[in-house]
């Protein structure tokens, strides 16, 4: 599973303030919620440093294996990196905020986009180790899907990926194929 690690400011605006702003559209990287039926608007956003780095210390995004008999964790690595969202060369694997899921094939491999930094990954299931990553058009929040047209062709992963309010929107659908089996 993956998780955020990215503490957030949510602050309940009064109904009159609310109706006064100049527009009702949240900016980057706030979130703006009318909450209609109710004496306040809600405002959220993340805690961020003067620099706008996250003011918690790192991992801000970790992908974690649990033992599903113990519920103890196996495993646990930052995922993502802080690429699209600092400038060069400050690119580092510091955990990244993150929205959506992972997916586990039979094989043992875990995919999983939802990173701001624009890659759909592929973990090793028993170590945590990655060992693949792809580069895609927008970020992807989305569940990566796999599939076989018939139990003896090869295996593809496919991911929706649209981009979300913390990074450039797009549409694109990505298909990649899995090596043939021996």
């Amino acid at each position: 599973m993956n998780q955020l690690r990215l503490p957030s400011v949510v602050t309940l605006v009064p109904r009159d303030k609310y109706a006064a702003l100049p527009s009702r559209e949240a900016v980057y990287p706030e979130e703006l919620y009318p909450m209609q039926g109710t004496p306040y608007a809600l405002r959220r956003g993340p805690l961020l440093s003067p620099l706008g780095a996250p003011c918690n210390p790192p991992p801000w995004g970790t992908l974690t294996a649990v033992d599903l008999v113990s519920g103890r964790p196996l495993w646990e690595v930052p995922l993502g990196t802080t690429r699209d969202q600092a400038p060069f060369p400050l690119w580092l694997p510091l955990g990244a905020p993150n929205l959506g899921g992972p997916i586990v094939t039979a094989s043992g491999l875990v995919f999983i986009g939802a990173t701001t930094d624009r890659f759909l990954r592929a973990f090793d299931a028993e170590s945590g180790a990655e060992i693949w990553r792809r580069r895609l058009p927008y970020t992807a929040n989305a569940t990566p899907l796999t599939y076989r047209l018939r139990p003896d062709s090869r295996q593809f992963v496919v991911i929706a990926a649209g981009g979300h309010g913390w990074s450039t929107p797009g549409d694109a659908l990505v298909a990649l194929a899995l090596p043939s089996p021996r």
